[in-house]
């Protein structure tokens, strides 16, 4: 038996707002690779450390979560008027697949830098000092994000004092906006309502709102369902008929949004849609220890992510978030009040954060023209990753 050896293909490893995730070049991966297809699903597969049976990825860059186990390639943009296009792989743990149905809205945060730093941008349009805005062509679901990058001396600016929930040390800021974030070309409402009667066998009706911004996602009221909406991720991760309850519920959402036609197509549909629950503001310890009050947030919001509560929010969920909040008679914005608004500050497992976003009702439809929301984003180490040469 001959052993093949390893090659190695340019990577960098990066932090955007609360997720970690592999970025590649689309002109460094191996060219059969550069289609989507069989072949490039192996390589990153092969490169988080999926699929691992043993749910840790140890044998990849994966770490085990989410929010970790997230891949990007980025190239110039194809659309005029636009810097780079984006495309977002989240890859299974313990599943042979990779999941191309949305959106990262964390990674988004890191996807302005890297597209300055490898010259993806054209430099007439990087000042020596100030911001550089990154126009972002999201190929996944076919929007424009815009990414504010500040730039120091030429370069992108990492270090800064700005704070965010859920990340243990400040950085700079980056501003990002989320255009027309209505995710696909139907509804905002894909059922026409505001509030649905979801019907799920074996578990019961629920009132819920299903919404397409940012990332499709089911919202449900966390009392509705046993909940507080202050749980933490031990709270939830460890409860197995929880955990399988909450994807019954999400298999029947789907159907009822018309994103899957039978619940049985929901196992090969994980990062999409998103379920979260939601109550009016409670104060509650954050899992750092932190106490947050129900002074300082309009709403709690607890939401899963492939099947897991969790750690602090999906910057995709949080566009949703602002976006129901803004539409009157919304679960969201029935438990922040019932009243008109802006903008948003919800309490999640790590902490608070703001978004903001404004909604219009036009001919009966609702539509929001775009989500605003701060985040930030670290190279954390940049080279090669290796695999072995017969993975794909």
């Amino acid at each position: 038996m001959s052993n093949v050896p390893q090659i190695k293909i340019p990577a960098t490893y990066m932090r955007g707002g609360t997720s970690k995730g592999v970025f590649f070049s689309l002109t460094d991966l191996p060219k059969a690779a550069q289609v989507p297809g069989e072949a490039r699903d192996k390589i990153l597969q092969r490169v988080i450390g999926s699929p691992d049976p043993y749910g840790q990825q140890i044998d990849g860059m994966g770490a085990a979560t989410s929010s970790t186990s997230k891949t990007v390639i980025l190239a110039k943009s194809e659309q005029s008027d636009h810097d780079v296009d984006y495309l977002f792989g989240q890859v299974a743990i313990n599943k042979a697949f990779v999941d191309w149905s949305g959106n990262c809205g964390n990674l988004t945060a890191a996807v302005g830098a890297f597209a300055i730093s490898k010259g993806l941008v054209d430099a007439s349009r990087i000042p020596e000092n100030g911001i550089c805005t990154v126009r972002i062509w999201q190929k996944n679901i076919g929007k424009t994000i815009i990414a504010h990058v500040p730039i120091t001396n030429g370069e992108v600016q990492e270090t800064g004092d700005f704070e965010l929930d859920g990340v243990t040390f400040p950085a700079a800021e980056v501003v990002i906006e989320f255009m027309d974030p209505a995710d696909g070309e139907g509804s905002m409402f894909p059922t026409g309502n505001v509030v649905d009667d979801l019907e799920v066998p074996g578990i019961g009706t629920f009132k819920a709102t299903m919404i397409n911004s940012g990332i499709p996602t089911i919202f449900v009221n966390a009392d509705a369902i046993g909940y507080t909406g202050t749980e933490l991720q031990k709270d939830i991760n460890s409860d197995a008929a929880a955990l399988e309850k909450f994807e019954t519920m999400r298999a029947y959402g789907a159907v009822k949004m018309g994103l899957i036609q039978d619940v049985s197509e929901a196992a090969a549909r994980q990062h999409t849609p998103k379920i979260a629950f939601v109550s009016p503001a409670k104060s509650y310890e954050a899992s750092s220890g932190k106490q947050i009050s129900e002074q300082e947030i309009d709403i709690c919001v607890r939401a899963l992510s492939m099947g897991k509560l969790h750690h602090a929010m999906m910057g995709t969920a949080s566009v949703a978030i602002a976006t129901a909040a803004a539409v009157k008679g919304t679960l969201v914005n029935l438990a922040a009040g019932g009243v008109e608004r802006d903008s948003v500050t919800f309490g999640h497992p790590s902490g608070t954060l703001r978004v903001g976003a404004a909604a219009t009702l036009e001919q009966d439809e609702w539509k929001v023209t775009k989500a605003v929301m701060s985040r930030s984003a670290r190279v954390l180490m940049e080279g090669w990753v290796r695999i072995p040469g017969d993975t794909f």
